[in-house]
C-alpha cells in the first residue's frame, strides 16, 4: 500500500535546501565583496617609492658618525672618507601610505636599454625578485611620507665589508648600481622590493642620479 505525501514536510524541506542555497550565495557573495573592499583599502594606503623629481627642497643627511650630505632632490650621494662610504638618494613617496624602510641591499648588472629584446629582458639580472632574507637591516628608522620627499641613508664602514668591492667599482667605473629597498607600510604590512638604479649623467663631476627600474610585491601579485 502506497503511502499519501506529506507535502507539507515536503515542502518544508525544499524551502530549507532552496534557504541553504541562497544562504551560501550570499556568504560567497559577502566574502567576495569583502575581499574586494580590503584589497581597495590595501591600494589606497599602499606606499609606492620612486626617485625625487626636481623640487626646490634641498635635503641635508646626516649618518650617526657625525658626517653629514647635502642631498639634491633627484640626486644620490656615493662618497668616501676616512675609509668610509656614504651613500645616500633623494625618494618620493608617490604612493597613499606612509613607506617604512626596512632593509637593503646592493647588485650589480647591465640595464635593459628599450631596444632590448624579449629574451634579454626577461634574462636580464633587475628581473629577478631578490630575497628578502638577503637584505641588509636599517640601523634607524626612515620614514617616507605620502606625496611629499625623504630619503634613504647607508654606509660601508670596513674593508672586508662583502659590498664594499662592488660599490668602489662603481665609483670608479661607469656601470650603474642597483640598490634594492625593502619597505612596507606603518602597521608593517604591503611589503614592497623597489630596485633603483644609481648611475653617473656624463662624467665624475656631474653627480650621481637614481631612477627606480621594478618594483615586486610580498603579499600579492606585482604589477606585471
Amino acid at each position: 500500500m502506497i503511502g499519501t505525501i506529506d507535502w507539507a514536510s515536503w515542502g518544508t524541506a525544499v524551502g530549507t535546501l532552496v534557504l541553504a542555497a541562497a544562504t551560501f550565495a550570499s556568504v560567497r557573495s559577502g566574502n567576495r565583496a569583502g575581499r574586494n573592499a580590503e584589497r581597495a583599502l590595501q591600494a589606497g594606503l599602499r606606499p609606492v617609492l620612486f626617485a625625487s623629481r626636481p623640487h626646490e627642497t634641498v635635503q641635508k643627511v646626516r649618518w650617526g658618525d657625525g658626517h653629514w650630505a647635502v642631498l639634491a632632490p633627484g640626486r644620490a650621494v656615493m662618497e668616501e672618507e676616512d675609509g668610509v662610504i656614504y651613500m645616500a638618494m633623494s625618494l618620493q613617496n608617490v604612493g597613499t601610505g606612509i613607506a617604512v624602510i626596512l632593509g637593503w641591499r646592493l647588485d650589480t648588472g647591465q640595464i635593459i636599454s628599450p631596444s632590448s629584446s624579449l629574451e634579454e629582458m626577461q634574462a636580464g639580472p633587475q628581473m629577478v625578485r631578490p630575497d628578502p632574507t638577503t637584505f641588509r637591516p636599517q640601523t634607524r628608522d626612515l620614514y617616507s611620507p605620502p606625496n611629499d620627499l625623504s630619503f634613504w641613508q647607508a654606509a660601508i664602514r670596513t674593508a672586508e665589508d662583502p659590498d664594499r668591492a662592488r660599490v668602489e667599482a662603481a665609483m670608479t667605473g661607469t656601470d650603474p648600481l642597483l640598490i634594492d629597498l625593502l619597505y612596507g607600510d606603518q602597521e608593517g604590512g604591503q611589503r614592497t622590493i623597489s630596485r633603483f638604479s644609481i648611475a653617473r649623467y656624463g662624467g665624475p663631476d656631474d653627480g650621481w642620479f637614481p631612477a627606480v627600474v621594478n618594483h615586486w610585491y610580498l603579499d600579492r601579485e606585482g604589477p606585471r
